[in-house]
């Protein structure tokens, strides 16, 4: 009986195609939601970086400019030192942070990783739990925070990448996840999944 139960489950949950496509394009649309910051502050396009907004509401982009990261510009300071409530009990800890250029390294690559991993569907254990750290250092940044008492959007991605990562170990829609379980080296290194 428990056996019929659960090969009935299990052909209802197989037979939902778009409901794992649309959980791999999730996936994806969350990488590339990091990897665009990734660029952004890299090459300053104009959304985080090189923006100026006048008085009137208006704004100009001087994409490239000395803000970028590849032209000498800290792309942590303006985040952690400028961005961040001054209201949150951790305000001192991450303006003394964000006053560190060392801080722009782990930043970067941790943007630049997460967004190819959850895009490609490769290395999603350990892209998940890099974003899960940015992704809550960014909301004690933002503590207490304005539109609700506990909960933002920071913590809603930490949720939902979470969930696909861990509902996609069994199987992989969109990317390269099968692939890259069936090499040698991640079946050997499950913390390479």
């Amino acid at each position: 009986m428990a056996d019929t139960v659960q090969t009935a489950e299990a052909a209802v949950v197989t037979r939902s195609k778009v409901g794992w496509t649309l959980l791999s394009v999730t996936r994806i649309a969350l990488g590339f939601y990091f990897l665009w910051a990734f660029l952004d502050k890299l090459l300053g396009l104009g959304y985080s970086v090189c923006r100026t907004v006048a008085e009137d509401g208006t704004f100009t982009i001087d994409a490239f400019c000395e803000r970028a990261w590849v032209n000498g510009g800290s792309v942590t300071e303006g985040y952690l030192v400028y961005g961040g409530n001054v209201n949150s009990p951790f305000h001192e800890f991450f303006v003394n942070l964000g006053a560190e250029r060392w801080t722009d390294w782990p930043f970067m690559l941790g943007l630049a990783g997460v967004g190819v991993a959850l895009m490609l569907g490769i290395g999603t254990k350990i892209g998940a739990w890099s974003a899960g750290l940015m992704l809550f250092f960014m909301y004690l940044t933002q503590m207490p925070t304005v539109t609700n008492p506990i909960l933002d959007e920071h913590l809603i991605y930490i949720l939902a990448i979470a969930a696909i990562v861990l509902v996609e170990k069994e199987r992989q829609s969109v990317g390269l996840g099968r692939w890259w379980r069936s090499l040698p080296v991640v079946q050997k290194n499950g913390w390479l999944v």
